[in-house]
């Protein structure tokens, strides 16, 4: 069997599509059989040193790949190509499989653009027909493409994601000399994500606002890290308007490297989220031994488990409650931080290579 996996999203412009394919093709060649054989179709010099790897021209946005990716799998002669991002080939014309990561163009079109919100549904059904076989990250992703999409349920796996190996607990000189470096309070919540409005930014700031004049708050300080779009300026208006500006900090996008750091220095990470395909950055979190408040919306429940505070996201009394029990109590965060390292290790990228080569096995039997 013959598997072409599509890695032209691993660019900056699909840092979370990115990762999944990197971690996918890092752990799948140790766990394929004789005679098994992967090869990557890439765009750079991203996978230079991978065993097999073919550059391409035309990139997911172009409409040259309609015919480049097509002619390489047919001079590769791949049993399998693994489109990793719904702009893809639409006709392949062998056993294709399609991750799909969640429907925002559909669920919240406020979270992009104009032209996204129409062009979305008519692209995701062109993909979804050029596929034999949908894989999502998510029981609510898989749930939201059948009553949506109309896919029967017996076209999709779910194979849910797992931190990159690099988020682990970090010893505390490495998290000291990031405080240092990014001036960050020796107290601190965190919020890891975009300002995009389903990622709740004005709520979470109204309930820091509601908690942050009172005793258990005084020594923290909120820090909300991840991309800015101009287009969103919400988050920071309310700042200014409720007088937080000493008591939130906005970093902008912080270096991968720089985030197991990150996540290990926060007494408290939270996650408002109203709609996610997954919400990596929970497990992530997670992984580093923060203890998580995070939403009871969407696929966060299943990434979550019991190991968080999960709370109604839209209720910004609540939010402030949930934050407020773990700000308060020492104990309550060892105890959460132990839920969330024994949660974390439920998930691998090994795992997750294994159900992906699954899939690849049946379709070709």
């Amino acid at each position: 069997m013959h598997i072409v996996i599509d890695a032209r999203t691993v660019t900056p412009h699909f840092p979370g599509i990115g990762r999944y394919v990197s971690n996918l093709l890092r752990a799948l060649p140790p766990i394929m059989a004789p005679g098994e054989q992967l090869t990557v179709l890439t765009l750079s010099d991203v996978f230079i040193d991978y065993e097999r790897a073919v550059r391409v021209r035309g990139g997911p946005f172009s409409l040259r790949q309609q015919w480049e990716v097509p002619r390489a799998l047919r001079g590769l002669r791949a049993n399998v190509y693994h489109s990793t991002y719904f702009l893809m080939p639409y006709r392949p014309g062998l056993s294709t499989v399609l991750t799909v990561y969640d429907l925002i163009p559909i669920l919240h079109p406020e979270a992009v653009s104009r032209r996204a919100r129409w062009l979305f549904p008519y692209l995701l059904r062109l993909a979804l027909r050029a596929a034999h076989w949908v894989i999502t990250i998510s029981t609510t992703t898989k749930e939201d493409l059948c009553r949506v999409a109309g896919v029967p349920e017996s076209r999709i796996d779910v194979i849910p994601l797992a931190p990159d190996p690099r988020f682990v607990p970090q010893p505390e000189p490495v998290i000291a000399r990031l405080r240092e470096q990014l001036g960050l309070p020796p107290w601190y919540a965190l919020c890891v994500g975009s300002n995009k409005p389903h990622k709740n930014l004005v709520r979470l700031i109204e309930a820091w606002g509601l908690i942050s004049k009172t005793p258990e708050a005084a020594r923290w300080a909120l820090v909300i890290a991840g991309i800015w779009d101009s287009r969103y300026p919400e988050a920071r208006q309310r700042t200014l308007a409720l007088g937080l500006q000493d008591r939130v900090r906005f970093l902008g996008p912080v270096d991968e490297a720089d985030l197991p750091a990150l996540y290990g220095g926060a007494g408290l990470f939270v996650f408002p989220s109203l709609y996610e395909g997954f919400g990596l950055p929970v497990l992530e979190a997670m992984a580093c031994g923060a203890p998580v408040v995070c939403s009871d919306r969407a696929s966060l429940p299943e990434v979550a488990g019991d190991a968080a505070i999960l709370v109604d996201p839209t209720d910004v009394e609540s939010l402030a409650a949930a934050m407020t029990r773990l700000l308060a109590d020492e104990s309550l965060r060892q105890e959460m931080r132990q839920r969330a390292l024994a949660r974390a290790v439920e998930f691998s990228w090994e795992r997750t290579a294994r159900m992906t080569l699954a899939v690849y096995r049946a379709i070709t039997s």
